[in-house]
């Protein structure tokens, strides 16, 4: 089966604000990197077909179609759920039969094979499946088989409201890169231990150069956090 992937990205300006204090004026940037690189894994991925981005940032929209995604413009502009819909709808009406899956924007660490694993797994339960985060309580993914309406319910405690809406949790070890979605400091240097891929790499470098060298975390630059070098092989591939 393979998987056509709705990627909803806010206007950089309001992206990823509970991160300002962490890294500073970067932040913009740092949303837009995190995005390359969420859509650059998600397109190396056997298991995917394509990537829609559901955007209204004429910058990051112009970026990622670069990288092959499909663009779609936030006509509902009425919130991350709205945008998710408005994206599922918009790939089943161009293909009806299309197994569809919504992925956050902030998996700068994701790896392809990882993904692929967790896509497997969605496949081989017909209807809905998520994949829970990293801290236990949101979801990173949440994928509806063909036939199967999405039904996207993110944000906060998302996890416990995709499981009560009928939706299956996906439980599989060592897909770490899928959970791990950056929202503060503390998950962006449990990020870079990971691995981020190499927008988000080349973004933080002047950080990373500043961060301690016995690997302890540290503050870099504008108070970004910075574990030490990122994971050999990095993240994105």
């Amino acid at each position: 089966m393979e998987w056509t992937l709705v990627v909803p990205l806010k206007p950089l300006s309001a992206a990823k604000s509970r991160l300002a204090e962490a890294v500073g004026p970067v932040r913009p940037g740092l949303a837009l990197a995190f995005a390359q690189d969420t859509v650059a894994a998600a397109l190396a991925c056997e298991a995917v077909r394509n990537v829609t981005v559901v955007t209204d940032d004429p910058l990051a929209g112009s970026v990622l179609a670069a990288l092959g995604a499909r663009v779609e413009a936030d006509s509902p502009a009425a919130g991350l759920n709205a945008a998710l819909r408005h994206g599922a709808d918009t790939v089943l009406r161009r293909h009806p039969t299309a197994a569809v899956a919504a992925v956050n924007a902030d998996l700068p660490a994701l790896r392809p094979l990882e993904l692929a694993a967790v896509l497997r797994a969605a496949a081989r339960r017909p209807g809905r499946s998520f994949l829970a985060d990293a801290a236990g309580i949101g979801t990173t993914l949440l994928a509806a088989t063909a036939g199967t309406t999405l039904a996207p319910a993110f944000g906060g405690p998302s996890r416990a409201r995709h499981r009560a809406s009928g939706a299956h949790e996906i439980a599989l070890p060592d897909v770490d890169s899928v959970r791990r979605d950056v929202d503060t400091g503390e998950d962006l240097a449990a990020a870079l231990l990971l691995g981020v891929g190499p927008h988000t790499r080349a973004l933080l470098r002047p950080a990373l150069r500043a961060a301690p060298r016995d690997g302890a975390a540290g503050p870099g630059p504008a108070g970004c956090p910075a574990a030490g070098a990122p994971a050999p092989g990095g993240g994105a591939r």
